[in-house]
């Protein structure tokens, strides 16, 4: 009878241990490929992505590429080879990120783009804010601010980047004819780059009325080249560090973008692709610009 007791025991034990091993085996696998977790942006963008995903019951690996094109070809690679059948790409550069998933895709892997598109080939889902109307905001207000006339300096972010690109068409259209820009340097999305490049242009150009960064890195470290100078500052991102600054009267404004809401909805359409269902081709983040006078609204 003992034995009998001791062996229905035993299958139970093993019975428990079998479901929970089943049930974590039960997760499917989602790689994540970010262009650099040295920028807030995107470390938000991960965090609520690794949110997102232990309630949507998807194993999140996430792996940084430093703003390094090698580095991310080699990410993703790396992920296509442990049987991951979705992989979400925020490109260090989005052309030269199209062999990668080119690649990735011919194994039957789905690619989702977040915040940088991929340039040249197709993907199933693209989430970002449309960088456009954003460089275009920042254009507006600058010529509000400055009364539709004055020389602005740009800092471009990371060559090649979709982000780049679209940012620096937007606010170039919109300030075409109004605003002079005397000087454009890319600072590579960069605090410490942002400083060095904007100490140069500052020397090189000593009359000039305002800066537009790419995004809040860049010109949270142009601030710091410039303190002295009376001028109009604005950025490109909403980071906690950037409003901050607006509310503490040191940065005039930025057009927040919502990278928690990329990287949820990122996770979203990749639990959906899993499960074999259609996805949006484009899924926009609103975008807003924010001043002294909204800034409060969106302080944690």
């Amino acid at each position: 009878m003992k034995k009998k007791v001791l062996a229905l025991v035993l299958g139970l034990f093993l019975l428990v241990g079998c479901g929970g091993a089943s049930s974590s085996g039960d997760q499917e696998p989602v790689g994540m490929s970010i262009s650099t977790l040295a920028n807030p942006f995107f470390v938000t963008m991960k965090e609520s992505a690794e949110k997102e995903a232990e309630s949507a019951n998807v194993a999140l690996e996430v792996l940084d590429a430093k703003d390094d094109v090698a580095k991310q070809t080699s990410d993703i690679e790396t992920l296509v080879n442990k049987g991951v059948k979705v992989i979400i790409v925020n490109p260090v550069d989005s052309t030269a990120i199209k062999p990668a998933i080119e690649a990735a895709q011919a194994k039957d892997v789905k690619i989702i783009t977040v915040d940088r598109s991929a340039d040249g080939v197709e993907v199933s889902s693209h989430i970002a804010s449309d960088n456009v109307a954003g460089g275009t905001l920042a254009g507006e207000y600058l010529i509000e601010k400055l009364g539709g006339s004055g020389k602005v300096i740009e800092l471009e972010g990371e060559t090649g980047a979709s982000a780049t690109i679209e940012r620096g068409e937007g606010f170039n259209k919109s300030v075409d004819g109004k605003l002079d820009v005397i000087a454009k340097q890319t600072a590579n999305f960069n605090r410490d780059k942002g400083m060095t490049v904007m100490e140069n242009l500052a020397q090189a150009n000593k009359d000039f009325d305002a800066v537009f960064a790419h995004n809040d890195e860049m010109i949270l470290g142009a601030l710091q080249a410039i303190k002295d100078k009376d001028v109009i500052t604005v950025g490109f991102d909403g980071t906690d560090d950037a409003l901050k600054a607006i509310e503490a009267g040191d940065l005039d404004a930025t057009v927040i973008q919502q990278p928690d809401i990329m990287g949820s909805e990122a996770i979203k359409v990749a639990a959906q692709l899993l499960k074999g269902e259609a996805v949006e081709a484009t899924i926009p983040v609103d975008l807003v610009l924010v001043d002294k006078d909204n800034v409060a609204d969106f302080l944690k």
